[in-house]
C-alpha cells in the first residue's frame, strides 16, 4: 500500500494560516514548511513498510526508530480516504466490545475497526459538514453516550453529531445524525463524561473561550453557557473534581491551555453554574510560546502541560511542564521535563502511571509519572512515526493519540502517514 502527502493540501493550509485569526494563529509556523515534491513523497512511501512489525534492535520494519513499542498495523492516508490527517479519538462499543479508532482529516471523519489490531479495517467516513477552501481543515473529535461530536475550523461547520452504534451494521459514506449550529467554527472540544457537557474552544463566540453545550441528549444538543473572561482557550479538560483540594470537591472544573492576546497561561475555571462560571486561577509561565494542551493525572493532582511554540521560540528540547494542582487557587509549576529530542510537542494524555505524548516529528513518546511529585518524568518507550528527522517544525509526524482501547493498544494519528496501531510492551 502506498500513501501520498497531498502537497496541494499543505499549500492550502500554508496560504490559509497567513494572517490567520487567533483561533489558529499558532499554526502560522506551517508557513515555514517546504514540503517534498509529490514524486519524492511517492517514491519514499512506496518503499516504506506497512502492517505488523516488531521493534528489533531499535527499529520497526527497518524504518521506524523505536524502543519498547511494536507496530501492529498501519493504514496510509490513501487507505483512510484522506489527503491530510490530524486529530483522533476512540470508542469501544459496549454491546460488541469492538474498538474503533476515529480519525479526523481534510475530507471528514474516518471510522476504523481495530478490534483485530493486526488487521485494521476502515468502516466508513462522515464527510465534513462543509469544506471551506479558505480555512484550515483540521477537525477535533470527542465521544459521549455512543455518539461522536466533531468540530472544525471551517465555516460554517458547527458541531456534527454521529451515532456510533451505526457502525455495527452500516459501512461507506455516512450522514450526520444531528448538527449544532451555535458557532460557525471551532478549534477543539472536550466532553465531561460525568455531566454530559461539551466544552468547545476557539470558536467565533465567547471570545474564543468556553462555549458550553449540553449533549446529555446527544442528538439534541443545546447551548448551556459561555466563559469569555480569560479570552481565547486552545484546549481544555473539564472534570467533576475529585482531587486533593477539598474546597472544590464535587464541583465541575475546567483546566485550560489559555493562549490569549495578553499572554500564555494555564487557567482554571469553576463551571458548575453554567450561567455564571467562576475563574479560579490564571498562571503564566516562563519561556512561553503558545499554551497548547494539557491533561490531568488520573488522581487529578498534577497537570501535564505542553506549549506548542516554546521549542521554536526558545531553542529548547521537547518540553512538558508539570503543575501541582493540590491548591486550585494557587497552582504551582514544580518542574519541567525536557526530552532528548528537538521536536514540537502536541497532545499528551494520561492513563494509570503513564503519559502518552504525541510529539510531531519524534512520534509517540511514553513517559512514566512515578516521580511526578518531584517535578520530573521518565521516558520508558517510544515509536518514531516520522523517521526523516526530529526538527522543531510542523512538516510531518503525529498529531494525536488514543490509549484507552479495551485491547490495550494505542492509536496514533499522523499528518502524513495516516493511522498507526501500536502496542506497548510490558
Amino acid at each position: 500500500m502506498r500513501a501520498i502527502l497531498a502537497t496541494a493540501a499543505i499549500a492550502l493550509l500554508t496560504a490559509a494560516v497567513v494572517g490567520a485569526p487567533q483561533a489558529w494563529a499558532h499554526e502560522q509556523a506551517f508557513d515555514q514548511v517546504s514540503p517534498p515534491t509529490m514524486e519524492e513523497r511517492q517514491t519514499e512511501l512506496q518503499a516504506a513498510p506497512s502492517g505488523t512489525a516488531k521493534c528489533v534492535n531499535g527499529l520497526a520494519a527497518g524504518t521506524y526508530a523505536c524502543d519498547g513499542i511494536d507496530m501492529l498495523d498501519h493504514l496510509w492516508l490513501e487507505d483512510l480516504g484522506l489527503s491530510f490527517a490530524n486529530d483522533m479519538w476512540g470508542w469501544t462499543d459496549p454491546a460488541t466490545q469492538k474498538d474503533y479508532a476515529i480519525i479526523g482529516g481534510t475530507e471528514g471523519t474516518v471510522f476504523v475497526d481495530i478490534s483485530n489490531p493486526t488487521d485494521a479495517t476502515v468502516v466508513g467516513m462522515l464527510p465534513a459538514h462543509v469544506l471551506d477552501p479558505n480555512r484550515p481543515f483540521w477537525r477535533d473529535i470527542k465521544v459521549y453516550g455512543n455518539h461522536a461530536f466533531v468540530v472544525s475550523e471551517q465555516i460554517p461547520h458547527g458541531m456534527q453529531v454521529f451515532d456510533l452504534t451505526r457502525l455495527r451494521t452500516e459501512t461507506g459514506t455516512f450522514t450526520e445524525d444531528a448538527h449544532y449550529p451555535g458557532f460557525a467554527n471551532a478549534h477543539n472540544l472536550n466532553i465531561n463524561p460525568g455531566t454530559g457537557l461539551a466544552y468547545v474552544v476557539g470558536t467565533n463566540t465567547c471570545a474564543g473561550g468556553l462555549h458550553m453545550v449540553d449533549v446529555s441528549a446527544p442528538e439534541s444538543p443545546t447551548f448551556a453557557g459561555c466563559f469569555s473572561e480569560h479570552g481565547y482557550i486552545h484546549d481544555t479538560q473539564c472534570v467533576v473534581y475529585s482531587g486533593p483540594d477539598a474546597d472544590y470537591a464535587g464541583r465541575e472544573i475546567c483546566f485550560n491551555s489559555n493562549a490569549a492576546s495578553d499572554g500564555n497561561f494555564v487557567s482554571i475555571v469553576d463551571v458548575t453554574d453554567k450561567s455564571a462560571p467562576v475563574p479560579i486561577a490564571r498562571m503564566p509561565y516562563a519561556e512561553s510560546g503558545y499554551s497548547h494542551q494539557g491533561w490531568l493525572t488520573p488522581n487529578q493532582r498534577y497537570f501535564l502541560h505542553g506549549d506548542e511554540l516554546d521549542e521554536l521560540d526558545h531553542g529548547i528540547n521537547t518540553r512538558t511542564r508539570i503543575w501541582d494542582m493540590a491548591d486550585l487557587d494557587n497552582p504551582q509549576h514544580i518542574g519541567t521535563f525536557d526530552n532528548d529530542t528537538t521536536s514540537i510537542d502536541h497532545n499528551i494524555y494520561t492513563e494509570r502511571r503513564l503519559a502518552y505524548a504525541s510529539n510531531y516529528t519524534s512520534g509517540l513518546r511514553v513517559y512514566h509519572t512515578g516521580k511526578i511529585g518531584e517535578g520530573t518524568l521518565k521516558e520508558v518507550a517510544y515509536f518514531d512515526v516520522y523517521p526523516e528527522n526530529d526538527n522543531p517544525s510542523f512538516e510531518g509526524g503525529t498529531w494525536s493519540n488514543y490509549g484507552w482501547f479495551k485491547r490495550d493498544v494505542i492509536g496514533v494519528s499522523t499528518m502524513d502517514r495516516g493511522l498507526f496501531v501500536l502496542k506497548l510492551r510490558n
